[in-house]
């Protein structure tokens, strides 16, 4: 519907979860585009008429005092569009802490700009095997793997930098300042929808509801909920991609027009370069499993501070895609200031100098807040929805101002994502 205004706004914490949301929203018929950073006016013409508008960021790896000064901007922004949602997209397993990537700083910043009286939490993701039941959260290992609670996940419960140490997600989030949250757990939803709920919990004032999501229907109900009291005003919505799927089964269907999915064509000739950051064990194995590319470990030290070294692999990486598939692998920077920024950085440029020379057919970005921040260090500023890949991760098309990057293939994968064969799979869709 040409000339419609977005109603729907998200923020990604992190750039590869972001791209979650935009698979949500195109797949389910909506025009959505994800920018790389605030846009600007033109970058705005050139996305055209959109239903949904996000903003890909890095506040996961964020200290708060960094945080409100990115979340003030971007909440800004989407406040002068007019939207009815503005969505604070998490990771699904909700890894966060009080100094850094905390929620609560988010919610802090951003409700300000959106000042409805219900700051709903969406607490589970089953498409991605995310669950909350009596507000604690449990999450599988892998895909198709085992459910944990969190807390004693094998993965988040150890995570290097947000470990998860509490299940309950009241608790976890009282700890990043959202201290007075009231719970509509997942029974609510076998009435007509849970409004009567709701109303109790109004009364007591709670910071925020945090909704249970023991199963996919229950999506329904929440998203009926919501749309009900976007009456009340501009309202932020905190959680996984699963605050999209809820209000995408409420959206009022006059107010979108459709046809927002393309055929995503054939694979483009070229080769493919992998970019995984730190591994978790999910990823490991999937590098393990990845025979159809020639692996290069890095070493971040040298990477940060030894120029010959950072030029030896660009050549060597640039030699190797003339002939096959490539994946950069980085070792976990050190728990210093500054260490993940700079090894970033570090990262950035060398994916740049590489994809600068070398014509691909398809980036892969994997894991790790590291290589989250690197591809900011690439010249797009958008990314549409492709094609289907894999839960969580979808396959992306590049916007860009230069050519060689315009309309590459890109995907983007959490470290918690695909199946074992994700990479082969990466390569030949």
């Amino acid at each position: 519907m040409q000339g419609s205004t977005p109603r729907y706004g998200w923020y990604g914490d992190d750039f590869t979860g972001a791209t979650d949301t935009l698979a949500t929203l195109a797949e389910r018929g909506f025009r959505a585009l994800l920018f790389l950073g605030i846009p600007s006016q033109a970058q705005l013409k050139a996305a055209g008429s959109l239903d949904a508008i996000g903003i890909a960021g890095a506040t996961r790896a964020m200290a708060p005092v960094a945080m409100a000064t990115e979340l003030a901007e971007a909440g800004r922004f989407f406040a002068g569009l007019g939207l009815d949602i503005l969505h604070y997209k998490c990771c699904s397993t909700f890894d966060s802490a009080p100094h850094v990537g905390s929620l609560g700083a988010a919610a802090r910043t951003l409700r300000p700009f959106f000042p409805n009286p219900l700051l709903p939490i969406v607490g589970g993701q089953p498409n991605l095997g995310r669950y909350c039941l009596f507000g604690n959260l449990f999450a599988s290992a892998g895909a198709g793997g085992d459910v944990h609670r969190i807390d004693r996940h094998p993965t988040m419960s150890i995570h290097p930098v947000t470990p998860m140490a509490e299940a309950d997600l009241r608790r976890h989030l009282a700890a990043q300042g959202l201290e007075r949250i009231t719970l509509v757990d997942y029974r609510a939803y076998e009435q007509a929808e849970p409004a009567a709920r709701l109303a109790e919990h109004f009364a007591t004032q709670p910071d925020a509801v945090l909704f249970d999501v023991s199963r996919q229907s229950d999506l329904s109900a929440i998203g009926a909920a919501l749309w009900r009291h976007v009456a009340n005003g501009p309202m932020l919505a905190i959680g996984p991609s699963s605050v999209a799927q809820a209000l995408a089964t409420g959206w009022p269907k006059s107010e979108h027009g459709g046809d927002a999915v393309s055929a995503a064509g054939g694979r483009p000739d070229g080769p493919v370069l992998a970019l995984v950051g730190s591994l978790s064990p999910v990823t490991r194995a999937q590098v393990e499993a990845a025979t159809d590319f020639l692996r290069i470990d890095i070493d971040v030290g040298k990477l940060r501070g030894e120029p010959a070294y950072a030029e030896a692999l660009r050549a060597e990486t640039h030699k190797h895609l003339s002939e096959r598939n490539v994946m950069l692998v980085t070792e976990r920077p050190a728990q210093s200031a500054g260490a993940t920024e700079s090894v970033a950085l570090a990262t950035g440029a060398l994916l740049r100098a590489i994809v600068s020379e070398t014509s691909l057919a398809r980036l892969v970005v994997c894991g790790g807040d590291t290589s989250s921040l690197a591809i900011k260090a690439l010249d797009l500023w958008g990314l549409s929805y492709r094609a289907p890949m894999v839960p969580g991760a979808p396959l992306c098309r590049a916007h860009s101002d230069d050519i060689g990057l315009d309309g590459i293939d890109i995907i983007l994968k959490g470290g918690q994502m695909g199946p074992p064969d994700f990479f082969a799979l990466a390569a030949a869709i």
